[in-house]
């Protein structure tokens, strides 16, 4: 009795693709940070880092586009990390400027105040930070300056992974419909093309549904717990983000109907030889072209209301072309994964269904690279921004894969060239008829097998039966194996066509973790705005300067060590030490110091600082106006007649 033959293993290559793949999104998601500002936060009122006399009626936070907020997303603290403000937000927002402020409440204490923010940016991604000023003096606080990291977590990595499914779900099911239906329409026919198509389409809707759930986690709490909170999921329902992921949903259950009809109606038309099954595919196919590049525009304009493209500049134009630039992805990766899997996992695919998918991809790549060329001019804006900034950076290893792609692809159009050259039946000839050493051995060996076969009455005996099946299943697929394998030509494009999968699965990790990056453009307009209209937002610390003086007189020369605390806007304390050469502490009749902010016309303020000990003047509550470069002048008299000016330019916060 011969032995039961297991079907042979076609699926190595995949197999490797799909570990490559999981390596490659392992290592872009642990690098990513969690979803990066794309609101940024241009000022506030107070300042950070300043110290205020008296305490102010209100903190007001000045943003560069237009967010969402609500009585939670504005927190002030004391000290203690009570809170301080009334919890009513006020849009104080006028004409282009975005503002929102909380009332404090009266009689606050003087000491160090935390502002604790979080909002959701008009592109839909969480932004959150936190800074700190004081009333009348800085003091310890109990409260961390850091803000919540919203959009972090394990919430953070798995909404993540959802948006990578969601685009890829949308790829393969776009761009492998598209491919049965302008590059092999007998394709429809084949269960590995329909499988893929199918899984596409589960992959975005289970996708969908996890973002839906996620969104009240990810932009709130950051409590995986939370997603089974009805009233959060109520609230996400009312929100842009929310309708465009409801609205995906609705137009996933359209494509399951031109799914039905794809491999259903369609399918069976492609198979018929009737002149009137021809006719009928033919509309068929117009009626699928036309609905399915409807439905597929939708669901990119999901992407394209809620993210990059709705803000900042020109988002009249900008979501058209984000609209076509995420179907011109879909049509040309997507095509790739069908090629790919017909290739692998089909027993031919014409060559004119190839060369077809080569003209198309040509046109997609053409259309990616002109949309994708204007939507990196609007969202970096500068050279300095595309080398400086993160997102200008990640945009610059998004188009050196691309090209790398292109590169791949220059060699599977030369693959596809050369197969075209190559007749078909002469490598199926070369593959069933055997004509030299293994080819003729194993077909003999089909032929004992297959008369074994006949020789087996099948009621008689349906355990062999049944094993003679399963027999005949394993030389089906190995004769399909070596009718795939006998065109060298068909080889190499197979092998092209998987690397240029490889590296497109790498260039799909690299755009989703681009969707939560903060545009260049928009990082160099909020560095530009905290620099002018919230000075120095980080306090520069204490001042510590030591001038040396030469007065000209006897015993004139020495050394004027001045120290300014806490070196802030507002009350600060200041010592002036003057020693001799020798570094000893000596006095001298009269010390003045003044100071002046010369880019705000401030000044000269002068400071006169009372005598305590041997060399050693003090002065309270010298006032610093606003946050600068000071130019600091001590005057130094050592006798009647005897004295002279040194001064230094410092930064203070």
């Amino acid at each position: 009795m011969t032995a039961t033959t297991a079907p042979p293993r076609s699926g190595l290559p995949l197999t490797r693709l799909l570990l490559v793949a999981a390596a490659v999104l392992g290592a872009l998601f642990a690098a990513a940070a969690p979803a990066s500002a794309h609101a940024a936060l241009l000022g506030s009122n107070p300042k950070a880092g300043t110290v205020v006399a008296k305490a102010p009626a209100d903190v007001a936070l000045t943003f560069s586009e237009q967010v969402a907020m609500d009585n939670k997303s504005i927190r002030v603290l004391d000290p203690k990390g009570k809170r301080s403000d009334t919890a009513r937000l006020r849009n104080l927002s006028k004409g282009s400027t975005v503002t929102y402020g909380v009332d404090l409440r009266p009689g606050l204490a003087k000491g160090t105040y935390t502002v604790a923010w979080q909002a959701i940016s008009a592109d839909s991604h969480p932004v959150s930070g936190a800074f700190t000023f004081s009333i009348g003096a800085p003091s310890r606080t109990t409260v961390s300056a850091t803000g919540e990291n919203v959009g972090g977590g394990l919430v953070g990595v798995l909404y993540g992974a959802a948006r990578y499914a969601s685009y890829a779900g949308f790829i393969v099911l776009v761009g492998g419909a598209a491919f049965v239906v302008a590059c092999w329409q007998r394709g429809a026919n084949e269960r590995p093309l329909q499988r893929l198509v199918v899984r596409g389409w589960l992959t975005l809707t289970a996708a969908t549904l996890v973002l839906l759930l996620l969104r009240a986690p990810y932009t709130g709490s950051g409590h995986l717990a939370d997603v089974f909170d009805l009233s959060a999921l109520k609230g996400v329902l009312q929100t842009k983000p929310g309708a465009a992921l409801v609205s995906r949903l609705l137009l996933l259950g359209a494509s399951a109907v031109f799914i039905a009809v794809l491999f259903g109606a369609y399918a069976r038309r492609t198979a018929s030889t009737e002149p009137e099954a021809a006719k009928e595919r033919k509309d068929l196919a117009f009626g699928l072209g036309l609905g399915g590049t409807v439905v597929a525009a939708g669901i990119a304009a999901t992407w394209a209301l809620t993210e990059h493209a709705s803000v900042g500049l020109q988002p009249g134009i900008a979501m058209p072309v984000d609209i076509v630039h995420l179907l011109a992805v879909a049509v040309w990766l997507g095509g790739l994964a069908a090629l790919l899997v017909a290739l692998f996992r089909t027993p031919s695919i014409e060559r004119a269904a190839v060369q077809r998918f080569s003209r198309i991809a040509f046109t997609a790549v053409c259309t990616l690279a002109a949309t994708g060329l204007y939507q990196s001019w609007r969202q970096v804006g500068s050279w300095h921004a595309l080398f400086g900034t993160g997102y200008g950076q990640l945009l610059m290893v998004k188009v050196g894969l691309v090209a790398v792609v292109v590169c791949i692809a220059f060699f599977s159009r030369r693959w596809t060239a050369r197969l075209s050259e190559t007749a078909v039946g002469e490598a199926v000839d070369a593959a069933e008829g055997g004509a030299t050493g293994t080819a003729a051995q194993e077909q003999e060996q089909d032929q004992e097998q297959e008369q074994e076969q006949e020789q087996v009455t099948v009621p008689a005996d349906p355990q062999r039966a049944a094993q003679l099946a399963r027999q005949q299943a394993a030389r089906t697929v190995v004769r399909e194996r070596r009718v795939r394998d006998a065109d060298p030509h068909r080889t190499g494009l197979r092998k092209s066509v998987l690397a240029e999968t490889v590296v497109a699965v790498a260039l799909l990790a690299v755009t989703t973790v681009l969707t939560t990056t903060e545009p260049g453009r928009t990082e160099e307009e909020a560095g530009r705005g905290a620099s002018s209209s919230a000075a120095a937002a980080v306090p520069s610390g204490p001042v510590d300067i030591t001038l040396p003086f030469d007065t000209g007189g006897p015993k004139g020369k020495g050394t004027a060590a001045l120290e300014l605390t806490p070196g802030r806007s507002g009350d600060n304390e200041l010592h002036l030490f003057v020693n001799n050469p020798a570094g000893k502490p000596y006095d001298v009749p009269e010390v003045r110091i003044a100071l002046t902010l010369k880019a705000k016309k401030i000044g000269p303020l002068p400071v006169v600082p009372d005598h305590l000990f041997t060399g050693h003047w003090s002065a309270d509550g010298v006032q610093i106006p606003m946050a600068g470069k000071w130019d600091i002048a001590v005057t130094v008299r050592t006798s009647d007649i005897d004295e002279t000016t040194v001064n230094k330019t410092v930064e203070i916060g």
